[in-house]
């Protein structure tokens, strides 16, 4: 990582500013900022709420404030000071100076995330636009002890350029590179779409917001052992494995990062472009820790994004912008974390609702009820046909048994080309249009 070393010891610190509007309550969003940093291994010594009245244009905080900071910054032996807000880059340098300490916001924290994350080629690029855009503003900071002038032999700059200078140069550079790339590949995006069309088998999608369980049930489904601990952002990796689903012989299960409240608005695109992948899903699960009281707050910023991917949702303003249909299926996890009256309730309402199953990812209470919603989900609109094919077409025999649901295959007798087999499979229309193109 560039900004960040892991096993760091850091203080986490939640500026709440008077008269800003949160996402959260301030003991929240200690809790997610804390989680945050330990999800990409940094040590949380000290987490602490800091009232800010009226905000210094150069520290952020007041002067009493930083005291006390670097008081529990050398309690603890901290030598990273992470502030869950925005810091401009002159903030940061002074409270850098101040502290004597490396300081990072949020921001750039979640940078950090991203940058593991990003598994398709237009998340890499927007990550690493995001990341250089955010580089160029702290410049200054790098480079406060070059005050020297460079020389104009065989520079870039010629004489008189700054080291600054030059730098803010090629970052621009870089950064009008990879706004070109960026526009090659969404032109191509079309070409994305197409490869639903040729996956092999069906692809479930995990979306959900951050620390809902997407992990745990994840693992839980697949028997796999990702990392899956009470952690925001716990998944840093492109996760997919296969899984076996009533009357579907493959299906493959695709993990995903997490949805964040309070994103900061430079990295709504990079997260966004993390996510494309969700859209060549055949069918997406959506995740919720029905346990939390902002259950319903998480829920519909997840469906506003998957609806500024284009993925139709049950948002009536989404409506006229989406361009691809994918069942999603709710999963209210988490009931384990609930009373007994509360979790039977809840189990009422989702029985009503095809399109909902709670469970618990932990016990594994519900999970069968949640593969027949799969099963169901993945061969609805499935058909029944015939197929007379010669015993030698041994590639396409074994892929009807592959990818569609055999129901019986015997021998059809001889025919012009040799012994021939019947068989009657029941495919879907996507299976079907796969199969005639082999």
């Amino acid at each position: 990582m560039g900004e960040v070393s892991r096993g760091a010891r850091a203080l986490v610190i939640v500026p709440d500013i008077s008269g800003q509007g949160y996402d959260l309550d301030a003991e929240a969003r200690l809790e997610e900022a804390s989680s945050l940093a330990l999800a990409i291994g940094i040590e949380v010594v000290s987490a602490s709420i800091i009232p800010v009245r009226s905000v210094k244009p150069g520290t952020l905080f007041g002067s009493g404030q930083i005291e006390n900071i670097a008081i529990e910054c050398n309690l603890h032996e901290a030598a990273l000071v992470i502030v869950d807000g925005a810091l401009s880059a002159i903030q940061q340098r002074n409270l850098e100076e101040k502290l004597s300490r490396k300081v990072i916001d949020r921001t750039g924290l979640i940078l950090e995330i991203f940058g593991e994350r990003a598994a398709t080629a237009e998340g890499r690029l927007q990550v690493e636009l995001a990341h250089l855009d955010y580089q160029q503003s702290r410049l200054v900071r790098s480079w406060t002890h070059l005050e020297r002038q460079r020389g104009g032999f065989g520079f870039l700059g010629g004489p008189g350029e700054t080291q600054i200078e030059a730098d803010r140069r090629m970052i621009r550079q870089r950064m009008g590179r990879l706004r070109r790339e960026l526009e090659q590949v969404r032109k191509t995006r079309k070409l994305h779409r197409d490869r639903r069309g040729r996956a092999p088998w069906p692809v479930i999608a995990l979306v959900g917001y951050t620390n809902a369980g997407k992990s745990t049930l994840f693992n839980r489904m697949t028997g796999s052992d990702v990392m899956a601990e009470d952690l925001l952002f716990a998944t840093l990796d492109p996760t997919m494995r296969a899984i076996s689903l009533p009357a579907v012989d493959k299906a493959i299960l695709s993990d995903t990062v997490g949805f964040i409240s309070d994103l900061p608005t430079q990295l709504v695109a990079a997260f966004r472009a993390t996510l494309e992948e969700v859209t060549g899903a055949d069918v997406i699960l959506h995740v919720r820790d029905i346990a939390s009281p902002s259950s319903a707050a998480q829920k519909k910023q997840v469906l506003q994004v998957l609806g500024d991917l284009g993925i139709a949702t049950s948002e009536p303003e989404n409506t006229e912008r989406a361009e691809i249909e994918i069942p999603i299926i709710e999963v209210w996890n988490k009931m384990d974390q609930l009373g007994g009256d509360a979790a039977q309730e809840l189990r009422e309402v989702a029985n009503l609702d095809p399109g909902v199953v709670a469970l618990s990812a932990l016990t594994g209470e519900g999970l069968e009820d949640l593969t027949e919603a799969l099963g169901n989900v993945l061969t609805s609109g499935a058909i029944q046909r015939d197929f007379v094919l010669p015993a030698s077409a041994g590639k396409r025999i074994a892929w009807l048994h592959a990818h569609g649901d055999v129901l019986e295959d015997t021998d059809a007798g001889e025919g012009d080309d040799g012994p021939m087999r019947r068989l009657t499979v029941r495919l879907r229309a996507k299976e079907l249009g796969q199969f005639e193109n082999l």
